[in-house]
């Protein structure tokens, strides 16, 4: 098949930052796209051939939309899988597979999938309303302090909480969720692992990621991460079992905790280009996003190793400030060496939303590290 200039067409699945970054990757390649997205001013809308609006959990749209291109994929997990299913049926390609996105799409399903395959990974429980949740408190059944995850739409710290309380739980939604043991880890690592559609196999350096206390979101992404060898083995070996267990085809980003004993547990995986891989654009012979179209497009899959170390620093909205977004001493960090600005193209900011993000690479991680500091207590996410 000739993808390169030709009448091949690719289709994505949600126009935000993930399909934008993805997108200078076909550009590169002069690969034809269609992406659908339900905002009108979604981030990929500038970088594709052809944009639709539409809704991603609407059979209808996802399956017309389907049926315009030669190969499916998508940049978030939240679309409608009976569509994809269909498609598959009727000899659409769709990467990741219908059956790896039902088992990722559920939080719950995905824990069972962990247990049914002798993943590691924190005991939970599954609750078809959170009403449960306090009886099973009030009997026992649960221990303060816990962590709840609703099972379905979650994303960027959105439908996770720790509940030290039971007043902690009024206000959360009342339907399906799961309650994990709160796990006092270590560290909290990342591996992202590519699969050709022939089956072709490789991960990128363990990750470590650093959070933000209070939006529960990533802070920073260290690669390589300062941890033992011996550690970085096991979680590598864990995220190939579960990557070889789901059979995806295109990126897996596989989170994990490293516990105080030094064991992995798989927290949970999405299966597309991650916030934990953005730091590959600068520090890696092959970024994420080019792994994931050669993945998803079956050909050889690129070097996942660095050149460099890089650390990666979320840009997100300034609490107290939602409107019209404006980047604060940005030409202070562009003077800074091995510093890389990428901002999304959202232009209306809110608290905590995702913005862009900036690259430190370096060849001293220690020397990286301090520089991202530095690019987070200068630059400003605001509204004007």
């Amino acid at each position: 098949m000739n993808y390169f200039s030709s009448d091949f067409k690719l289709g994505i699945l949600g126009g935000g930052q993930l399909g934008k970054m993805m997108l200078y990757e076909t550009r590169k390649f002069d690969i034809h796209t269609t992406v659908m997205d339900s905002s009108p001013d979604a981030p990929s809308k500038i970088a594709c051939n052809q944009f639709i609006q539409g809704d991603l959990m609407d059979y209808d749209a996802v399956y017309n939309l389907g049926k315009k291109v030669d190969v499916l994929t998508i940049e978030i997990e939240n679309v409608n899988v009976n569509a994809l299913a269909k498609l598959e049926e009727e000899g659409v390609k769709v990467y990741p597979p219908t059956r790896a996105l039902r088992i990722i799409q559920n939080k719950a399903k995905q824990k069972l999938f962990y247990v049914d395959n002798n993943i590691p990974t924190a005991d939970f429980q599954r609750f078809a309303y959170k009403s449960e949740i306090e009886d099973s408190i009030n009997n026992g059944g649960i221990k303060f302090p816990f962590i709840w995850k609703a099972t379905q739409f979650g994303y960027d710290g959105q439908g996770v909480k720790v509940v030290r309380k039971m007043e902690d739980l009024e206000g959360l939604p009342s339907g399906e969720c799961i309650t994990e043991v709160l796990v006092p880890f270590k560290n909290e690592l990342a591996v992202i692992v590519s699969r050709s559609a022939s089956g072709e196999v490789k991960t990128y350096p363990v990750v470590e990621m650093e959070f933000h206390p209070e939006a529960n979101q990533v802070e920073y992404v260290i690669c390589p991460a300062r941890i033992p060898e011996s550690v970085a083995k096991k979680a590598n070996e864990i995220a190939l079992k579960v990557s070889d267990k789901l059979k995806h085809v295109g990126i897996l980003a596989v989170e994990m905790f490293q516990t105080q004993e030094d064991d992995i547990l798989v927290n949970e995986v999405a299966p597309r280009p991650h916030n934990s891989g953005h730091y590959s654009i600068e520090a890696s012979y092959t970024n994420q996003f080019e792994q994931h179209i050669r993945a998803i497009l079956n050909l050889p899959l690129g070097n996942t190793e660095s050149k460099v170390a890089g650390i990666m620093v979320n840009l997100v909205g300034a609490e107290g400030h939602t409107g019209d977004v404006e980047y604060q001493n940005m030409e202070d960090i562009l003077k800074l060496d091995g510093v890389t600005p990428h901002i999304y193209g959202k232009k209306q900011t809110r608290p905590f939303r995702k913005m862009g993000h900036v690259t430190i690479v370096n060849p001293d991680i220690a020397k990286a590290r301090e520089i991202a500091e530095l690019v987070k207590n200068t630059i400003k996410v605001i509204s004007q």
